[in-house]
């Protein structure tokens, strides 16, 4: 769905997802609708097994009460776009 989306595409939509996992600091219960959720979105987001991994991790992290200050989304794409030398960089 969003693996073949720009460099740029996928910072909106990492942000995007970031700010919908604030939510739950306004609507009680919501992080047990979206931790699934962004556990999906992030696997459509990134390939492989450090797709895999960081929906694992989003997961935990959406799930967990008063932890959706991280924004996981946000930290995928600088690790896939800065860090991670096996990544061809393509706008």
């Amino acid at each position: 769905m969003f693996k073949n989306k720009s460099k740029s595409t996928k910072l909106v939509l990492s942000v995007c997802f970031d700010i919908i996992g604030l939510v739950s600091y306004f609507v009680p219960l919501f992080d047990f609708i979206w931790a699934p959720i962004s556990y999906y979105l992030m696997i459509q987001l990134y390939d492989g097994k450090k797709g895999k991994t960081a929906a694992a991790l989003v997961f935990i992290e959406e799930i967990l009460p008063m932890s959706d200050i991280i924004p996981t989304f946000s930290i995928m794409w600088i690790y896939t776009y800065y860090f991670d030398k096996s990544t061809k960089v393509s706008s």
